[in-house]
């Protein structure tokens, strides 16, 4: 079984699932990109986020990359409303309670900065710079994955997250890949990156 293993990392777009199937009104992996049937994403994306996802099936890399314990950090570059203020920045990285599962949840402490040069495809569909005119990029990074915690977290300081975008998870790194690209990695190189 360990010669069928099979790594690959892609750059999920905006509104498609971290799965392989489609649902109703919204398209899963499988209908984006040529994987075989009985791969699957190790982490999640929600549906608005997009970035680095890795499909593999390999069970045992799904459980150390997930293990809180093993604490992998995660890179996450965001566009924020606004532009967050020194205290903001402050408080995102030194932990902040928000609600996951409708219970109180201190967020560890995170790396937090803006970006002050940022260079990403504009997404489609684009954000409304209409009703969003003034916009900063934000580099969160954690070690801990809850449900929408980066957008819980730049909403609490007030600066709601319009794009989310993970860009890394210990050494491994989405660029060069562009939305919607996929490509094979070897264990040995992923498993170096990732630093298991």
């Amino acid at each position: 079984m360990a010669d069928n293993l099979r790594y690959f990392i892609i750059n999920k777009p905006y509104k498609v699932l971290s799965q392989y199937t489609d649902e109703v009104e919204n398209k899963g992996l499988g209908s984006i990109f040529r994987i075989p049937k009985g791969f699957y994403a190790v982490g999640r994306l929600d549906l608005d986020s997009e970035g680095l996802l890795i499909l593999t099936n390999d069970k045992k890399l799904n459980s150390a990359l997930l293990n809180p314990e093993n604490g992998h950090k995660r890179t996450y570059h965001v566009e924020v409303e606004g532009t967050p203020s020194a205290a903001a920045l402050k408080v995102l990285s030194g932990g902040i309670s928000i609600t996951i599962d409708g219970k109180p949840y201190r967020t560890k402490k995170a790396e937090v900065r803006v970006l002050t040069d940022y260079d990403f495809p504009e997404r489609s569909p684009a954000v409304n710079r209409i009703k969003h005119p003034e916009t900063s990029w934000v580099e969160v990074i954690l070690t801990e994955g809850k449900n929408r915690q980066v957008r819980k977290m730049t909403a609490k300081v007030g600066h709601p997250a319009l794009r989310l975008i993970r860009v890394g998870i210990e050494d491994l790194a989405l660029h060069p890949l562009m939305p919607g690209q996929i490509v094979m990695i070897s264990k040995k190189v992923l498993y170096k990156k990732l630093k298991l």
